[in-house]
C-alpha cells in the first residue's frame, strides 16, 4: 500500500551555518559557556526547526485527536469505551487536565472526533472529521481499511493547513489506544510486544498479562502488515492515523512539534518511518510511565524533557513542558551578551 500523494515532503532541515551561528550568539550570553545546559540544546533545536537565529513561537496549537478502539471489547483497558466520548465532554467543557493546562498556557484548544462512538453537538473548538464509529477489533481484522486509514491521515493534514501559528502539540484520547500504540511499536522498531506493552489506564497484573497475550494475538494475525501504512491500518486507531497526518503537516510547514506520551509519540513513529526528516521538527515533551514510551523515544533519538511519571495522554505532558520551549527562545533573543551588557568575560 503506497499512498505517496498523501505524503508531503519532508526535507532535511540540518543546516550546519545555522547551527554555528546560533551555537554562537548562545556562547555570547552573559553566562559561563554551557551553564543553561540542556535550555541551550533545546534553544539550538528551535532555533533549527524555526530556520532563524531569532527563534519566536506564534500562537501554538494544541490539538487533541480522539477515537474508539474496537479491540477495547478484549478487556485491554481498565476503563470502559464510554470514557472516551465522556472526556471529549470534558475537554470541550474545559475540565480535563488538557484543559486547564492550555488555558494556563495559553495553548489553543482543537479537539478532533476522529471516529468516537457518539455524536457531538457542533461546538467552538470541535472538528469533527469521524471516519466511523470506532475502528474495528484488530484481533479479528484490520482495524481500518486502507481507505479509512488514508482518509484519516487527509483529515490530519487538512485540520493542521486550518490551524495558525509555528507550532503543534499533540494530544489524543481513545480507551484502549495505548494498545494500539505498543503494538504500532512492536511491529515498526522490531522490539517484543511484552516491552512495549504496559498498564495503559491502570490495569492489575493479571489484566496486564490478558493485554500481552491479546496483542500478541493481534501481532501474529497481521504478520504480513510490515510496511508503515499497512501496520497502521491493521494495528492503528483512527485518532493516531490523523495524528499521522497532522504531524506530517506540520513537519512539511516547519512547525516545531512538541510530543506528549506514548499514544501520540506512536504517531510520530509511523510518521518518521514514513518521511524519516520527521523527528528533525520534534521536540519530546516527556517520558512517561507507560514502560514503551522509553523505548520509542530512544528510537526517535529524542531526550524528553520532563521525567514526572505522567500516564495520562490528551497533550499534558506537552502543555506542562511548553514554558521550556518558550524560555529557550526568549533566552536567545532577550538574554544580553557580553558586549551589549558591558559585562566581562572570563580570563583568557
Amino acid at each position: 500500500m503506497t499512498h505517496d500523494d498523501l505524503l508531503p515532503a519532508v526535507p532535511d532541515i540540518a543546516d550546519a551555518a545555522l547551527a554555528a551561528r546560533l551555537q554562537a550568539v548562545l556562547d555570547n550570553k552573559t553566562k559561563p559557556l554551557g551553564a543553561l545546559g540542556r535550555l541551550e540544546a533545546l534553544a539550538l533545536r528551535l532555533g533549527t526547526i524555526l530556520g532563524t537565529e531569532s527563534p519566536a513561537l506564534e500562537a501554538p496549537q494544541m490539538l487533541v485527536c480522539a477515537a474508539d478502539h474496537g479491540l477495547a471489547a478484549r478487556g485491554v483497558s481498565a476503563y470502559p469505551s464510554d470514557v472516551t466520548w465522556q472526556m471529549v465532554e470534558n475537554f470541550l467543557a474545559g475540565g480535563a487536565a488538557v484543559s486547564v493546562l492550555a488555558r494556563q498556557h495559553g495553548l489553543a484548544l482543537t479537539v478532533a472526533d476522529c471516529g468516537v462512538r457518539r455524536d457531538f453537538q457542533p461546538r467552538p473548538g470541535l472538528v469533527q472529521r469521524r471516519i466511523a464509529a470506532g475502528t474495528a477489533d484488530a484481533s479479528a481484522g484490520p482495524a481500518m481499511s486502507a481507505a479509512q486509514c488514508a482518509q484519516a491521515i487527509a483529515n490530519g493534514r487538512e485540520i493542521v493547513r486550518a490551524l495558525p501559528g509555528n507550532a503543534l502539540l499533540l494530544g489524543e484520547m481513545g480507551i484502549g489506544n495505548s494498545s494500539a500504540a505498543a503494538l504500532l511499536l512492536a511491529r515498526l522498531a522490531d522490539i517484543d510486544i511484552d516491552r512495549c506493552t504496559g498498564a495503559g489506564t491502570g490495569l492489575d497484573a493479571d489484566g496486564l498479562v490478558r493485554k500481552r497475550a491479546v496483542l500478541r494475538e493481534v501481532l501474529a494475525l497481521h504478520a504480513d502488515a510490515t510496511a508503515p501504512l499497512d501496520a497502521l491500518a491493521a494495528l492503528g486507531g483512527f485518532e493516531i492515523a490523523t495524528l499521522v497526518g497532522a504531524v506530517l503537516q506540520a513537519a512539511e510547514e516547519r512547525r516545531v512539534i512538541v510530543l506528549d506520551g506514548f499514544i501520540a509519540s506512536a504517531a510520530v513513529l509511523v510518521a518518521q518511518a514514513l518521511r524519516p526528516h520527521v523527528a528533525q521538527r520534534c521536540v519530546a515533551a516527556h517520558v512517561s510511565a507507560e514502560p514503551g514510551h522509553a523505548l520509542l523515544l530512544e528510537r526517535l533519538q529524542l531526550e524528553p524533557l520532563l521525567n514526572l511519571g505522567l500516564r495520562l495522554g490528551e497533550g499534558s505532558g506537552g502543555a506542562l513542558a511548553w514554558p521550556l520551549l518558550e524560555s529557550a527562545c526568549r533566552i536567545v533573543r532577550e538574554m544580553a551578551s557580553f558586549e551589549s551588557a558591558g559585562v566581562s568575560r572570563k580570563d583568557a
